[in-house]
């Protein structure tokens, strides 16, 4: 009767239990990458080449999933070794101080199919503020290279470094406030 008792408890629990599965995402498949615009007269483009990012999720179409991302400062590349190197100084992003930056999502909302706001803590520079990004997931596969099940997002947004005190000497005439996000992401579970 015991063992009865045990096993018709543990389906029980079992049954109203989601199990959440971790996926990591996939370095060669993954960008994190920025946009300012230049003497409000042309875009330039960088990204963080460090990065690691991990999602949790329990459902198959990843509408609870939690993101946590980290990325290195000091690998910031905007193909200009010299403007890499004084994004790198004390001006900007100070890596010696604050080698890394993150973000740790604490809510998503679907807006409509695969697409959703993600809501989070931005912490960078020594600052954290809350921000809103959108998310698009871009589906699942099987990599035929792995036989893994690799899954796909989009997040874009925007933000400006003002909020996080980065580049406080520079004005807005000569390097953008507004600072365009576009990460793009794959996920091996």
């Amino acid at each position: 009767m015991k063992n009865y008792l045990l096993i018709t408890f543990t389906l029980f629990a079992t049954a109203f239990t989601a199990l959440n599965t971790t996926w990591t995402n996939d370095d060669a498949h993954s960008t994190l990458g920025f946009t300012v615009t230049h003497l409000g007269i042309n875009d330039v483009t960088g990204t963080f080449n460090d990065i690691d990012i991990t999602l949790e999720a329990s459902k198959d179409d990843f509408s609870d999933a939690e993101f946590s991302l980290e990325a290195k400062t000091a690998s910031i590349d905007t193909e200009v070794e010299a403007r890499n190197n004084h994004l790198k100084s004390a001006d900007f992003f100070d890596v010696e101080k604050f080698p890394t930056l993150t973000f740790k999502s604490n809510k998503m909302k679907k807006v409509k199919k695969d697409h959703y706001t993600l809501e989070g803590d931005l912490t960078m520079h020594g600052v954290t503020k809350s921000v809103t990004l959108d998310l698009t997931f871009r589906g699942t596969t099987v990599n035929p290279m792995n036989k893994k099940t690799t899954a796909g997002f989009q997040v874009t947004g925007t933000l400006k470094r003002s909020d996080f005190n980065i580049g406080e000497k520079f004005p807005e005439a000569m390097i953008s406030d507004e600072v365009r996000i576009k990460a793009d992401a794959e996920f091996i579970q």
